[in-house]
């Protein structure tokens, strides 16, 4: 007789939720729902094979980390940022990196420190590549920039041994790096070795130089872009508010 073969893994609802939060939170990030799109968690338990009550708990946990957002009118959006939460996201971010570059610069190992250079070599390449492409850089290339970006400094993080500073940034970072800005400022040409130069005064391991660069890095063109950012934002917020009052006026005509 064969052997008998185990019975397969039941999912927990604690893992569906994860998935369904992962599922939710990449199509956010790769802009396939860009700022102000709803929802369907029908549709998202649907291509997920789940139940509604996991999209449910993925969608709490998503609006409590500010990334979507519920309203009586309009159901459940991607959330739309004001510009004073930008500012301080940026803010927090700071205050986070300068804080893991210092751990870094006093606690990372030599093959760590390495790897940072590494790391920031590549991440100056791809940036070079993406600002001679321009407006022909694609979605797909601007996306792989950004993972490669939050890569780097989530990797300082890590290698500063504070697991809990390292969890705080990467939920920051899905505030602050996402395909909204790859639209709104496409592929920007940095300074020649804007990476590799951070990198390497992290690797020489004084703490209070690697918190000025690391301060300087994170400021840099921040009042340019805030410029930038806040009549967008502001206009963006009034059409879909604007549209979604429509919408809702509308059902209660065919009532």
């Amino acid at each position: 007789m064969g052997s008998r073969q185990p019975p397969p893994v039941q999912s927990t609802r604690s893992d569906m939720a994860d998935r369904a939060y992962q599922h939710i939170l990449d199509k956010i990030l790769r802009g396939l729902w860009p700022l102000g799109a709803e929802i369907d968690r029908r549709q998202v338990a649907a291509e997920l094979k789940m139940s509604l009550l996991p999209v449910g708990e993925a969608l709490q946990r998503l609006e409590q980390e500010m990334l979507v957002e519920s309203g009586r009118r309009v159901g459940t959006r991607v959330r739309i940022p004001t510009p004073q939460e930008i500012r301080g996201f940026c803010v927090v971010r700071e205050a986070l990196e300068t804080q893991a570059a210092r751990l870094f610069a006093e606690r990372a190992r030599l093959s760590e420190r390495q790897e940072i250079q590494n790391l920031a070599a590549e991440l100056d390449s791809l940036y070079e590549s993406s600002a001679e492409l321009g407006c022909d850089a694609s979605p797909a290339a601007l996306h792989e920039l950004r993972l490669v970006h939050m890569r780097f400094h989530l990797r300082i993080a890590e290698c500063a041994g504070c697991p809990y500073l390292t969890q705080h940034i990467e939920k920051n970072q899905h505030l602050v790096f996402n395909s909204f800005y790859d639209k709104l400022f496409g592929a920007r040409r940095l300074p020649p070795e804007w990476h590799v130069s951070l990198a390497r005064i992290l690797a020489a391991g004084d703490a209070e130089q690697a918190d000025q660069a690391m301060r300087r890095h994170v400021r840099h063109h921040l009042d340019e872009i805030m410029y930038r950012l806040e009549p967008y934002l502001n206009l963006d917020r009034q059409m879909i508010l604007s549209s979604g009052e429509r919408s809702s006026e509308k059902a209660q005509k065919n009532i």
